[in-house]
């Protein structure tokens, strides 16, 4: 991965970069967890690629040429199209690039594992209330919304949703298990995993954290609880990580 001056987010007023010869080019935002999904596909299967960070709170005119409602992420090719939202780009690059494939080649468990996906969206949405109210957000709906996923993995007997490697529903679902220690820098200790009731997902967080693709993307915690509190502060301070 390049990133494209220096990492900055470009805001209004900017220029869209020119295309690299030989790259795709990823639109994204350093915090953004949807744009996170793409990263690791792109990383996990070493396709070459350049980024672009954005601004979302003052978008670059040019970014609604890039997608029609100025959102990451949206990845442009070197012919000029330009294709969007995070688990289509992701199955388009896995079914583009021979390299690491990481859906099932089984159409029955392929298909299992988009539900699975699917389902993840439960958590997503109790996710969601910390940037609302955060004292809506129940311990055990959270709790509850991951059981699934505790006896899904304990039924595949691996230490991934994929297997012996981390696969497309790992991928998927990652992003916002990083960030979930946010819960309990927010809102204490009850949003803590209990390991009797987890050990199969606190494994693989574990186990997820070691992996190449992850490391590459990966903030701790404590980071995106900042930059949360800057947005909530008013100016979102996209560049935090920028030296």
């Amino acid at each position: 991965m390049t990133a494209v001056g220096n990492g900055r987010h470009l805001s209004v007023g900017s220029t869209a970069p020119a295309l690299t010869k030989g790259k795709l080019r990823l639109y994204s935002m350093k915090f953004c967890p949807y744009a996170q999904r793409v990263h690791l596909v792109l990383d996990a299967k070493q396709i070459p690629y350049d980024v672009v960070y954005v601004n979302l709170s003052a978008k670059p005119e040019w970014l609604f040429d890039k997608h029609p409602l100025g959102k990451v992420p949206a990845i442009e090719l070197e012919d000029g199209t330009v294709l969007y939202e995070s688990l289509i780009l992701c199955e388009y690059l896995d079914s583009v690039s021979a390299t690491r494939p990481l859906a099932s080649a089984d159409p029955l468990q392929r298909t299992k594992d988009k539900l699975l996906i699917e389902r993840f969206s439960q958590f997503i949405g109790l996710f969601y209330k910390i940037y609302q109210d955060i004292s809506a957000l129940n311990s055990d709906d959270i709790m509850k919304s991951l059981d699934e996923f505790e006896v899904e993995l304990t039924k595949r007997d691996a230490p991934y949703f994929s297997g012996a490697r981390p696969g497309m529903v790992d991928y998927m679902i990652w992003p916002w298990c990083e960030r979930a220690d946010m819960l309990t820098i927010l809102a204490g200790d009850r949003y803590l995993l209990p390991e009797k009731r987890f050990p199969k997902l606190l494994q693989w967080k574990k186990f997820m954290k070691e992996d190449e693709a992850v490391k590459s993307t990966y903030l701790d915690a404590s980071v995106h609880v900042k930059f949360l509190k800057s947005r909530e502060g008013g100016v979102a301070d996209y560049d935090m990580l920028v030296s």
